[in-house]
């Protein structure tokens, strides 16, 4: 059984940058059993009904501006994996959850900047997935717990997005992270490690400093997601945690371990 892990993906510029988080990425990927096919839920891919990729070879989406000229040189050519949507899209409707196939959709940069550190060959299969940022986080928890089967059948599970993720509140000069932005990724990590759902699905509420860390929800869905995959363990282990500019948290979160688990 693998894991199911929380990635945060940054700035596009990810991709072509190399300090510890990047570094950290690569090893990840080497510490693990290599995954028959990778489900990855991207912060950048928002849709009221649940959505599949179902493209046999999905186009490189480049969905941002401003940034390096490398960045649109990029790219993944990692094939998709019609039998695996196919598959997911039968346990969402098991657990009552709507969902469709889209076979346009191509990888925006929250699913191909990650990927192209950790597996930079693109031979692994990828179904990327998207988030729907009006759902409670029940309902987020609920849509990762009813992928968690595929764990089993050596299918890797990433939500992709950000914890503190507050693109008016960066500082570009400052390396040292801003301190309510510390104190709530310090928050969330307590209840991800105790495995507090009841707090974390009221974390605009209980958390400090909730709404400057999360502003909008999409970038912090995956997480819930990847959370909910890892119900049959419940055991939650930060691997890395940085910022940069001030407030952007960079941070890895595993859920379950390599070891089988119990169901239900």
């Amino acid at each position: 059984m693998l894991p199911t892990f929380f990635i945060a993906h940054g700035a596009p510029s990810l991709a072509i940058e190399q300090h510890a988080y990047t570094e950290f990425l690569r090893k990840l990927a080497m510490s693990i059993p290599t995954p028959k096919a990778i489900v990855l839920f991207s912060a950048h891919w928002e849709s009221s009904v649940q959505k599949i990729s179902s493209a046999v070879e999905p186009e490189m989406i480049y969905d941002f501006s401003g940034f390096p000229d490398e960045l649109y040189d990029i790219n993944y050519p990692a094939k998709g994996d019609l039998t695996l949507s196919l598959h997911i899209q039968q346990l969402c409707q098991q657990e009552g959850i709507r969902c469709e196939l889209n076979d346009k959709r191509g990888l925006d940069h929250g699913a191909w900047s990650p990927l192209s550190i950790m597996y930079p060959d693109a031979q692994i299969p990828v179904v990327t997935m998207s988030v729907n940022p009006r759902l409670t986080p029940e309902e987020h928890y609920r849509i990762g717990a009813a992928l968690g089967p595929l764990r089993d059948e050596g299918v890797l599970i990433i939500g992709s997005g950000g914890t503190v993720h507050n693109l008016r509140r960066l500082d570009h000069n400052n390396p040292v992270p801003q301190l309510w932005a510390v104190e709530f990724d310090e928050w969330l990590a307590e209840q991800l490690e105790t495995w507090n759902l009841d707090a974390l699905i009221r974390y605009d509420e209980r958390a400090p400093h909730a709404q400057e860390a999360v502003p909008t929800p999409e970038h912090f869905v995956p997480l819930l997601i990847a959370f909910g995959a890892g119900d049959a363990s419940r055991s939650a282990k930060l691997l890395h945690h940085s910022f940069q500019m001030g407030t952007l948290s960079l941070c890895c979160w595993m859920f379950g371990s390599l070891k089988r688990e119990k169901r239900g």
